[in-house]
């Protein structure tokens, strides 16, 4: 069985990600359109603008095959850890598999090429990346630099300057690295780009939806999505800050500097500048520089919320973990049975699955069931973590 992977957010879905689907059907046809999909919360430290289950029945509806959820401790990860965390659950499925992913520019022999280098960290390269964060650069646009100054044939520093290309070369190093046996399949994205926060008629990014319905404009978002989506737009923004701002303030020091990317004394001056803050906002704001930004900070705050140390996240990457099904085609449930011939990995359809999980593993999916309970109670409803939605 050919089986096509995407790693999505869909926060919310919209017209550009039903392109990059139909995309994959033409151009690829598998026999399997397999969506692994973040859950509660969401690479920028954010939490979902709309539950997953709601938001796995929009990528049904739009033609995918089958949803899994994306572990919480990987959705929240910086882009090395997210594409590690789900190129390490993919590949424990056996069979021809490819690992579609959408790109502003570049070809699967770039990315590999770029990937390869990153991997390999030469010398060279440890020493002018070295000098280049000394400058007070975030770590990608050292690594851009120091690369644009090597004498590497076939090299595309351009690809390390635009978000879903730096992700397109983490699963590639990811799947170099593990020495996986998913093949790659780029598409070039159209439309609004990632952190574009301009409406357009048929093509808006998610970033410029969410501003929309931040700014009570949702009606002008109802060209950029299908409908089935519009009409399940929630009528504000979810806002878990508080509670984020009040575990920060909580806090210990060192429960900050266990959090991934809380480095060189940053625990200091979170601790320092949340006695000056009245939000969690401007906490945010006053710490942002060059090399913190807002992102990076957004991920270690949502984390220490979730209370995901690094060593944790460690664990989980050296770690079997699970299938969590959030959605399937009603007309696949075959592919439940075929997916336990084609890994060992376990797959969660309901909650005596859940509850043979040991170790590692079940410490991994009680997160997912903990952040699901703050999703729920932040935005009053009632989503069973052990549900799986029949399309």
């Amino acid at each position: 069985m050919k089986i096509c992977f995407a790693v999505c957010e869909y926060n919310p879905f919209h017209n550009g990600h039903l392109l990059h689907i139909n995309k994959i059907k033409q151009e690829i046809k598998p026999d399997c359109l397999a969506i692994i999909m973040s859950g509660s919360f969401t690479q920028r430290g954010e939490i979902a603008l709309l539950d997953k289950y709601t938001r796995a029945t929009h990528a049904i509806k739009a033609g995918a095959d089958i949803v899994f959820e994306l572990p919480t401790v990987f959705a929240t990860g910086n882009a090395e850890i997210f594409a590690r965390g789900a190129v390490n659950i993919l590949s424990t499925v056996e069979g021809e598999h490819v690992l579609c992913f959408g790109t502003e520019s570049g070809t699967k022999e770039s990315l590999c090429t770029t990937a390869k280098e990153l991997i390999s960290e030469s010398k060279e390269f440890k020493r002018l990346y070295k000098e280049e964060l000394k400058t007070g650069v975030t770590s990608i646009r050292a690594k851009v630099s120091a690369l644009s100054k090597m004498d590497i044939e076939n090299l595309d520093c351009e690809l390390l300057k635009s978000p879903n290309n730096i992700l397109g070369i983490e699963y590639t190093k990811a799947i170099l690295s593990s020495k996986s046996k998913l093949d790659i399949y780029p598409i070039i994205r159209e439309g609004g780009g990632y952190n574009d926060t301009e409406l357009y008629k048929d093509l808006s990014s998610a970033s410029a939806i969410r501003k929309a319905i931040a700014e009570d404009r949702t009606k002008k978002t109802k060209s950029a999505m299908p409908e089935y989506v519009y009409n399940d737009l929630p009528k504000a923004i979810p806002n878990c800050d508080d509670l984020i701002f009040y575990s920060v303030l909580r806090a210990e020091k060192q429960d900050l500097k266990n959090v991934i990317d809380c480095t060189e004394g940053l625990e200091n001056r979170i601790k320092a500048l949340c006695k000056t803050s009245e939000s969690l906002q401007e906490l945010k704001d006053k710490l942002n520089t060059k090399r913190y930004t807002a992102s990076r900070l957004s991920r270690i705050l949502l984390s220490v919320m979730l209370s995901i140390e690094e060593s944790f996240i460690r664990k989980c990457l050296a770690s079997e973990l699970y299938l969590k099904v959030l959605a399937i085609r009603k007309d696949k449930t075959n592919l439940l049975s075929e997916l336990s011939k084609l890994t060992e990995t376990p797959v969660i359809t309901r909650k005596s699955d859940a509850d043979r999980l040991v170790g590692i593993a079940k410490a991994c999916f009680e997160k997912d069931v903990f952040a699901n309970d703050v999703y729920n109670f932040v935005t009053k409803q009632k989503t069973n973590e052990y549900e799986m939605k029949i399309i």
